[in-house]
């Protein structure tokens, strides 16, 4: 049972629900018996805090640090702090280096400095060498807990030392090949090795690697090991010496919470860093707020704009009955267009070089949107009002969407040149910037061709 639909887990909180009000934890017990990690993290993403803490007291000791290694880093946070000292430093202890600097980032400074503290020796030293590279850097997220093997090596002499570390590596399907000063000249699989002669020299058998500098920006080395279909990426210093090991299932989760902090962005919010069900209701306050504010007074440019033409409204009133439209048409334009170009920016597609090329496609892009748009308008403003009409409504929507496709299309480019967040300049932000801009132009076609 290691995949569950939403309904089995609704009804597992459920039965775990009303066991908990009853206290009756010997059931409860039985209960989770069954159960294995991969089917109870879905549940501790949607209990709450206090009964996630007692949930997890009752696993057997090797279940519960399976499960607490694949919850999200602000959920081991959360966890933790519905837990003894004793059983705190446990589950730290048993965790790898870099999914310690990981948690270690959501914790209370007094909390990790005693944590940290209390580590045996070699562990306080593996992890404090993955802390010292700069926050977001890939070398945050790699293994100092590898195997490798050296060029002159024999296969034998290499599988003799993935033998020696398997109880404490990490990963070893992927084997770096060092030379004498540590500088990475290859990789061999472990597949490669257990095929080949036990006599053959390991230079025989790696191939090429691709490397990630340890001060390199960990979603972009993420993507780069998705995009290569690596099961581990060697990482390197400034003089290619090996420093560890990027694995897949990082890059993977990675990627995720990327992917998660640029949807929210993109809708005018801050991630959650958290399920959904298990983020407090302030936490979800807090992440919307401060956007609703800053769209709240952008919009107010437009009812600047509508006070200025107030008076050509007053003449026209049927004016008024498409700006709805209008606007609506011209932010869902950028919208379309700043998803598209910010999407491309993530998988590395167009870059801030590409600045033009991306103002050229998205002004023709936008343009043949007006075109059929702006021919479906004026036909129908014409047929239901007059000819006037419909040409200001048709030359409206043709001018919007150029417009607006344009600048949804260069705002993440933009963005990016500057070092700044490309879903910073999230959908709202555009959709209040084209609602003022679209007013405008739409008030102006229209004194033009009826002449007010």
């Amino acid at each position: 049972m290691t995949t569950q639909s939403i309904p089995v887990v609704d009804g597992l909180i459920d039965t775990i629900e009303q066991q908990l009000a009853a206290r009756d934890l010997h059931a409860l017990t039985e209960t989770l018996a069954p159960l294995t990690a991969a089917d109870l993290v879905p549940l501790f993403d949607r209990l709450s805090l206090r009964r996630r803490a007692v949930v997890f007291r009752l696993l057997g000791k090797q279940r519960a640090l399976e499960v607490f290694e694949s919850l999200d880093p602000e959920l081991q946070s959360d966890l933790l702090a519905g837990l003894h000292d004793a059983e705190v430093a446990r589950l730290f202890a048993e965790l790898d280096p870099d999914d310690r600097a990981w948690l270690l980032e959501e914790l209370p400074a007094s909390l990790a400095t005693r944590l940290l503290r209390g580590l045996p020796e070699t562990d306080r030293v593996l992890t404090a060498a993955v802390l010292g590279y700069p926050q977001g850097s890939v070398g945050r997220r790699m293994t100092p807990e590898y195997v490798w093997t050296r060029i002159g090596l024999t296969v034998d002499q290499s599988l003799a030392r993935v033998r020696a570390r398997l109880d404490d590596a990490e990963t070893v399907y992927t084997i770096p090949v060092l030379d004498d000063v540590r500088r990475v000249v290859g990789v061999v699989s472990l597949r490669d090795l257990l095929g080949a002669d036990p006599r053959a020299s390991v230079e025989e058998l790696m191939q090429q690697a691709h490397t990630a500098a340890a001060v390199e920006h960990a979603e972009s080395a993420a993507r780069r090991c998705a995009d290569l279909a690596l099961l581990a990426m060697p990482i390197v210093d400034s003089e290619q010496r090996l420093v560890g090991m990027f694995t897949i299932d990082d890059a993977v989760r990675i990627l995720e919470r990327e992917e998660s902090e640029d949807t929210a962005r993109q809708g005018g919010t801050e991630p959650l860093r958290r399920p959904y069900l298990s983020t407090p209701v302030r936490s979800i306050v807090r992440s919307r707020v401060v956007w609703l504010l800053v769209l709240a007074i952008g919009a107010t440019l437009t009812v600047q704009v509508l006070s200025v033409f107030e008076s050509t409204l007053e003449r026209v009133t049927v004016l008024a009955l498409f700006v709805p439209l209008l606007i609506g048409t011209g932010g869902n334009t950028g919208n379309q267009a700043a998803t598209t170009v910010t999407r491309a920016l993530a998988l590395g597609d167009v870059g801030p070089r590409d600045l033009l090329r991306v103002l050229s496609r998205e002004l023709r892009t936008g343009a043949m949107l007006g075109l059929l748009l702006g021919g479906l308008g004026f036909a129908v403003a014409g047929l239901v009002y007059s000819p006037q009409i419909g040409a200001v409504i048709g030359i409206t929507l043709l001018t919007v969407c150029t417009v607006a496709a344009a600048v949804g299309g260069c705002m993440p480019l933009l963005a990016r040149a500057v070092r700044v967040d490309p879903a910073v300049f999230s959908n709202p932000f555009i959709s209040t910037f084209v609602d003022a801009t679209g007013l405008i132009v739409y008030f102006m076609i229209a004194k033009t061709i009826l002449q007010l």
